[in-house]
């Protein structure tokens, strides 16, 4: 049985993105898989990596929580805004205090080189923006999707990545919105 973790990066509960969040949740429960989630803007921690990694900061409880479903999930599905070319402040800071070293990968002594321990997993990138997605690719080389597809998964190890960008959101009617959340169903029910 397949597991599934929904990321829901938005910090606004009452955002489009929760609502791409719960029609995938509710496309996930048409099938056979089991479901975790984690909504980032519900958790108590300090998104500030304040030392980096030269000294240890204690995860709160809710990282701690976050990292067990992490390691949990054979699928994450992260779902975010493309803000300034990026991800909200919350969601990289989530980020940056849950994949540490020693969690996530483990650079090897005397080597460029490091072991990545997220290995076999899948993932779903689902952003929204206010241009069209090709824009976003033409113009500015669609930074989110490589930061968070090479620079952030695929370093730990998580190889086979999808993206569905929805663009434009903020000239979008209520017809584009529901067509988008009937695919994110869709996908849902289909594990990817």
């Amino acid at each position: 049985m397949k597991k599934i973790l929904i990321i829901n990066g938005h910090p606004d509960k009452k955002s489009y993105n929760s609502a791409l969040s719960a029609a995938y949740k509710k496309g996930v429960k048409k099938s056979n898989a089991e479901i975790k989630e984690i909504n980032i803007g519900e958790l108590n921690f300090n998104p500030n990596l304040q030392f980096g990694y030269r000294k240890r900061t204690e995860l709160e409880a809710d990282l701690i929580e976050s990292q067990e479903k992490l390691k949990w999930a054979d699928h994450w599905v992260l779902i975010y805004p493309v803000w300034w070319g990026s991800v909200p402040a919350i969601m990289k800071g989530f980020l940056d205090r849950v994949l540490l070293p020693g969690f996530a990968f483990e650079k090897r002594a005397n080597s460029l080189l490091w072991d990545k321990y997220f290995t076999g997993k899948t993932a779903r990138i689902i952003c929204t923006m206010d241009q069209p997605a090709w824009y976003y690719k033409l113009i500015y080389g669609s930074p989110s999707h490589s930061a968070i597809k090479k620079a952030t998964l695929n370093f730990i190890g998580i190889k086979k990545v999808k993206i569905t960008s929805i663009g434009p959101i903020r000239l979008s009617n209520e017809k584009y919105r529901l067509k988008y959340l009937r695919k994110i169903e869709n996908l849902g029910a289909m594990n990817r």
